[in-house]
């Protein structure tokens, strides 16, 4: 199978970079290629559509990282995103959010949304992994405001929240080409003291799901 290895930096996945790197390029029998997006919907919207309108993976895999809303969600924990979002894209007035599809500039159904969501639909792949599956959300502003967190929450009751997701459900299924996003908690949505993150697990656990992801994929 070939498989479209997608991440918004090269220090997350470093771990499968060096072991792709020894095995050039072909692990557990797939032939696997990196795209390295950069941080942000932007730029992964844009690299991966120029690079998805020029070849055909059989499967696009997105690692990275995430901050979470749930105290079920333990720092370090990998997990699978079923539906994703982008939770700050609206208009706010008098500090209340309102989705595009709340102003009338879009429908909730649209393709390709479902009820407002970008929800993954490639259900073999999701059933082969032991992974607690979640929902999330894409922002572009990562901050310690009580208001924002909230905010998300009350609307979206999200698990985490990336700033790459939705971008990338957004343009697979627009390709319709079947993909899978996972992602290991690197700490909790608002706490900006880096002391209090975990990133060294985060790294390394996301890696090892990863490979076992990869290895069980038929």
């Amino acid at each position: 199978m070939y498989i479209l290895l997608v991440a918004a930096t090269k220090f997350e996945i470093q771990p499968t970079l060096e072991l792709l790197k020894k095995k050039q390029y072909n692990l557990h029998a797939h032939i696997i290629e990196v795209l390295i997006t950069g941080v942000g919907q932007i730029n992964t919207t844009y690299l991966l559509a120029l690079n998805l309108l020029q070849k055909k993976p059989d499967l696009v895999i997105q690692a990275g990282f995430a901050g979470t809303f749930s105290d079920s969600l333990f720092l370090g924990q990998t997990v699978l995103i079923k539906q994703d979002s982008f939770g700050d894209i609206g208009i706010e007035e008098k500090k209340q959010f309102l989705t595009l599809f709340d102003a009338g500039f879009t429908g909730k159904d649209d393709f390709p949304f479902t009820n407002g969501w970008l929800i993954n639909n490639t259900i073999n792949f999701l059933n082969q992994s032991s992974l607690k599956v979640v929902k999330a959300i894409t922002v572009n502003k990562v901050s310690d405001s009580l208001f924002q967190k909230q905010q998300l929450l009350r609307y979206f009751l999200p698990d985490v929240e990336s700033m790459e997701g939705a971008a990338f459900h957004f343009v697979c299924l627009q390709q319709k080409i079947p993909f899978i996003q996972i992602r290991s908690i690197s700490n909790s949505v608002g706490e900006r003291d880096k002391s209090k993150w975990v990133i060294k697990e985060a790294v390394s656990n996301l890696n090892i799901e990863l490979d076992k992801m990869i290895n069980n994929i038929q």
